[in-house]
């Protein structure tokens, strides 16, 4: 290389330094918006759960697997689709997933019975699985470092817009006629026709394409960030910058390096922290609207009490976002997870819709703070090559606990109600908190683009 390549910056370093412009705001918007989409379907499922036992006649097992048997799919989607984004690259697997579970969700409206709703629902795990670490790890490679912990929280936020929708499709659309559960669905549709905006409209990731050696394209997307930025960094930058050796190419390299060395603590304890994050967290909140009906609520006031829990979800988002870059991610992630831990007892002793309803909104607060910082966290440890495999693998643990939760909690019930359901989430949330501390800080710094 020339002296003036040598001087010139990396398109690791070119990103980092930008500011925030429109182009980190249509890649954070357009992956939020399927987030969302993502949310509204795995929130909706909860609603139509407590719809489909009654009008069905469904044994509690039934219910149960209807909820399990997505987070089957997502399991896989999760470990298959990190591996399909570090090969054939972020946007065309985004793209991919949007459109099988928007499909898939939309048929789950015409099923007539309980194995055609099974079937169906696996698919449209299968999709959601994949997405989700997909889209963290392709906004993380674009964020500049010293906001991008905050930025991943952000869209991490849309979750609880989805959410929001289907806690309003589950209050207005399902109870209001036999078929509302139906027209549920086929509103989670949607995102089959958003696929197709997401794969034209929003640009490869930049570190994937370099790492792919893909050098043209890689520095024609900086140039475009720099662009929207008025920097004039891309008039200096070199046609192709030195890349450090990869961490590992193969798919059973990629396999095996979670497990090296470097990577072998920061990986275990980070399935950890996904495995207990997860089951707390959906066997809390796809059973809360059951839970309400069957202490006595009709099936109406539980979805709205579901509603106003749901709500408290931005606020615990906002903070995350705030908390993140100023503790650091362990301190923030551990901190949101002993306050998910203390509401769980609370919400699982509350008596009264007061208390049900403050408990609720407090537990919705903390947990989905803790996710935040959990998807803030995930892609920052490993390096470009590893990055969705190691993101992807870490959610596919995790959505093992999501299969189970679902599972036992019809048990859980059975032996102690709801006190004893509740601390056993709080026990699950404090093992989060403490395998927290086993990961590695990299707030302000660059991503590793091994």
């Amino acid at each position: 290389m020339t002296d003036a390549a040598t001087r010139a910056s990396t398109l690791s370093e070119r990103l980092d330094r930008l500011p925030f412009t429109r182009m980190h705001l249509r890649v954070l918007t357009g992956s939020g918006l399927g987030w969302a989409l993502d949310a509204m379907d795995v929130g909706l499922i909860s609603f139509v759960i407590a719809a489909l036992a009654a009008q069905w006649d469904l044994a509690p097992s039934e219910t149960a697997w209807i909820a399990s048997i997505g987070f089957v799919g997502m399991a896989v989607g999760a470990s298959v689709g990190g591996l399909l984004a570090d090969r054939f690259g972020r946007r065309q697997v985004f793209a991919l997933t949007l459109l099988l579970y928007g499909v898939a969700t939309g048929a789950s409206a015409l099923v007539g019975g309980l194995a055609a709703l099974l079937v169906l629902r696996f698919l449209v795990g299968l999709g959601l699985g994949a997405e989700l670490p997909v889209a963290s790890t392709y906004v993380s490679e674009f964020a500049p470092a010293r906001i991008r912990g905050r930025l991943i929280v952000i869209l991490e936020a849309f979750w609880a817009v989805g959410w929001t929708l289907a806690a309003l499709i589950g209050y207005f659309v399902i109870p209001a006629s036999e078929s509302g559960w139906r027209w549920a669905f086929a509103l989670g549709a949607i995102p089959a026709a958003y696929a197709l905006i997401v794969r034209w409209g929003l640009p490869e990731s930049a570190r994937w394409l370099e790492r792919r050696g893909r050098f043209g394209e890689a520095e024609a997307v900086v140039r475009t960030f720099e662009e929207s930025a008025g920097s004039s960094a891309a008039a200096s930058a070199p046609e192709r910058a030195d890349v450090p050796p990869a961490a590992a190419t193969s798919l059973g390299q990629r396999l095996g390096a979670l497990w090296a060395r470097e990577f072998r603590v920061r990986t275990a304890c980070l399935w950890l922290v996904w495995f207990c994050v997860n089951f707390s967290y959906y066997g809390a909140f796809i059973w809360i609207p059951s839970i309400l009906v069957a202490q006595g609520y009709d099936l109406v006031r539980s979805f709205g009490f579901t509603l106003v829990i749901t709500l408290a979800q931005l606020p615990g988002y906002a903070v995350a976002a705030w908390l993140i870059e100023v503790w650091g991610r362990r301190l923030t992630l551990s901190v949101f997870l002993v306050g998910s831990a203390v509401s769980a007892v609370f919400f699982g002793t509350a008596a009264g819709p007061g208390a049900i309803i403050a408990a609720g909104m407090a537990l919705s607060f903390f947990n989905l703070g803790a996710w935040g910082a959990l998807y803030a966290v995930s892609p920052e440890m490993y390096p470009t090559s590893l990055r969705a495999t190691g993101t992807g693998w870490a959610a596919g643990v995790g959505r093992i606990a999501s299969i189970v939760a679902p599972l036992v909690v019809p048990a859980l019930l059975l032996a102690g109600g709801a006190p004893v359901l509740f601390v056993v989430f709080a026990v699950f949330f404090a093992i989060a908190a403490a395998a927290a501390w086993g990961l590695v800080d990299r707030r302000g710094a660059a991503l590793d683009d091994r």
